[in-house]
């Protein structure tokens, strides 16, 4: 059976390891096992039954479903009324075990309730059957580790398949787990142990949010929530956060623009930072910064856009034939080319992770200076080379007016650093990264600048082409130039460019992020971190009234459990784009302090 369900009809399980995605029906239709960046072990999201899920439900497809997240965890209750009583299903991976594990504990509240379960394996993944014991538990066999799947009731094996059809009573408790690795079976969480591992489960995720003080913004639930998802994103042992627990989501309805997110970008990291230090959570903010000198520490000059959560070079890009793809968008990809691309920008995304963890207070670590230097030294030496933008297109290398910007910012945190700590102005690299820096700033506000459109635009134009259209090109991505310290939100360049993208990318009260050569991307949704960074720079610019109706409408497009995804389809209605989305829910954090007037604002235009 095909999937046909909505990105929305889906919430997020998750262990500091990998996470699943469950639908609203019942059945778990992701998980990448043991990794957020592993092969799939369930994969129907990504084409239909055949490939992989596993659901619980009732028997009676007319009964209905209510579920959300329990209080401040990633634990999903779903209540079920059924003709003939009704059923509560608590669905979590098991926070703290050795072993990962997904728990599915079911438990009658009125009458008796006929309930089902079958879980398929992927096709081509695991061998032609399945072993079953009399202990109620049964042996799914992978390419690599097994995965053992323990119940309270008798299991069915079927090629492929696992099933079992059981009554709840009100009162009666059926508890199914299913946990992976090598030696699981003796292993893991078994069904006797199921409700101290919730217990645990709920601990682990409500110590942590605790800490996040709600008098810090006016919208305390979407913070926490959004708080809650990207610690879920962040892998435990490296401190690492993926870009989205999925891949090939498409960004538009059945076309090509499908990427593998499962993987850690630079860009991302200051963004996480910075929304991370202003929530209060250092350690979080200290881990990733640690991750990041790990990873980029031994590169020599040029640094990669993306890398895998333990700091590894993303694989090589492969289309998965065997995927029809989500609703038909083909093709599936795994692994993402984007990682040999040059871009620019990501120099000013390290040395500003590193800048905003010394003004927070974190002690800088002994290898910082040096890699600064490593790096500034390289980009000075390359700071004319063209490269590939913010948003990884595919196409020809140019001077993106962001991308010079971040390079600026580079050489401003290098400067400050140096200046306030180091060898001072009068060392050699120091004074050409102020010249540099320096330079920089006319380049940008002379080149980034379309006089004709008023506004700051994508890329710098070709002074013999001074009206073609594509190098006259809004972009939501100049936004970020008062967010990063560049250029205060209220000057008249910036504001004017404001307005333009206000005009000219707005729908529905959100923010596209760009239009194609003048034309509209081919139905891709409005993104909803650049509706974010619009009602910062409305609030900056003095608008308060108007940033807060642009934040509430990214609010307003959250599903039913407060999960965004990468954009919002606004003329279907739905969400689009690889999901849960990290940048999406970083953007609502850091937007929500600031319009509550908590950000510290750490760097700011002043």
């Amino acid at each position: 059976m095909t999937r046909t369900h909505l990105i929305e009809d889906y919430a997020l399980l998750a262990d500091g390891r990998s996470a699943a995605l469950l639908g609203r029906e019942g059945s778990i239709d992701w998980l990448c096992w043991p990794r957020f960046d592993s092969d799939p072990c369930f994969a129907a999201l990504l084409g239909g039954d055949e490939d992989g899920h596993w659901r619980l439900a009732p028997a009676d497809s007319s009964s209905r479903a209510k579920r959300s997240y329990q209080r401040d965890t990633l634990v999903v209750e779903t209540g079920w009324e059924a003709a003939h009583g009704s059923a509560r299903v608590t669905d979590f991976m098991a926070a703290d075990g050795s072993v990962p594990c997904i728990v599915r504990i079911v438990e009658g509240t009125r009458g008796s309730v006929d309930m089902q379960t079958a879980m398929q394996a992927r096709r081509g993944h695991f061998v032609a059957s399945a072993a079953e014991n009399e202990s109620g538990a049964a042996t799914l066999r992978a390419s690599g580790d097994p995965m053992i799947v323990r119940a309270d009731v008798p299991l069915r094996v079927r090629t492929r398949m696992l099933e079992a059809a059981f009554t709840v009573r009100a009162g009666e408790r059926v508890v199914f787990t299913l946990c992976h690795g090598d030696g699981a079976e003796m292993q893991g969480v078994d069904t006797a142990s199921a409700l101290m591992a919730l217990h645990d489960t709920q601990r682990h995720w409500r110590h942590w949010i605790d800490h996040f003080d709600n008098s810090r913004t006016l919208w305390p639930q979407a913070v926490r929530r959004s708080l809650l998802t990207l610690y879920a994103l962040v892998h435990r042992a490296t401190g690492a956060m993926v870009a989205a627990p999925t891949t090939s989501l498409p960004e538009a309805p059945g076309g090509e623009l499908n990427w593998d997110y499962r993987y850690c970008w630079l860009r991302d990291a200051s963004f996480a930072l910075e929304s991370l230090l202003e929530a209060g959570f250092h350690d979080e903010a200290r881990a990733w910064r640690d991750w990041l000198l790990r990873t980029i520490g031994g590169e020599r000059g040029r640094i990669h856009v993306m890398y895998r959560v333990d700091g590894g070079h993303v694989p090589r890009e492969r289309e998965v034939a065997s995927l029809a793809g989500w609703q038909g968008a083909r093709p599936v990809r795994f692994g993402n080319a984007a990682c040999t691309q040059y871009q620019p920008d990501v120099f000013g995304e390290a040395l500003d992770c590193l800048y905003l963890t010394r003004r927070a207070g974190i002690v800088a670590a002994d290898e910082e200076a040096a890699l600064e230097a490593r790096l500034v030294g390289w980009l000075v030496d390359h700071g004319d080379k063209q490269g590939s933008g913010i948003w990884e297109t595919r196409g020809e290398v140019r001077h993106y007016t962001l991308s010079r910007v971040m390079a600026w910012v580079a050489l401003d945190r290098f400067v400050k650093h140096w200046c306030e700590e180091g060898p001072g102005v009068g060392d050699p690299l120091v004074q050409r990264a102020v010249q540099m820096r320096e330079a920089l700033y006319d380049e940008v506000c002379e080149r980034g600048w379309n006089a004709r459109r008023g506004a700051f635009v994508r890329n710098y134009g070709d002074p013999e082409s001074p009206d073609d259209a594509d190098d006259a090109a809004l972009d939501a991505s100049v936004l970020l130039l008062p967010l990063v310290g560049f250029m205060r939100a209220d000057e008249p360049r910036m504001s004017a460019t404001i307005d333009a993208i206000r005009a000219e990318l707005g729908e529905g009260g959100l923010i596209r992020r760009w239009r194609r050569g003048g034309d509209e991307a081919p139905d891709e949704g409005a993104f909803l971190a650049c509706s974010c960074w619009m009602a910062d720079c409305l609030y900056l610019r003095g608008d308060e009234d108007a940033a807060r109706e642009q934040f509430e409408r990214v609010l307003a497009v959250a599903n039913d459990v407060g999960l965004l995804a990468e954009e919002y389809d606004v003329r279907a209605q739905r969400l689009a784009g690889n999901f849960p989305q990290a940048l999406s829910h970083l953007a609502v954090v850091k937007t929500a302090m600031l319009l509550s007037g908590s950000a510290k604002g750490h760097r700011r235009a002043q």
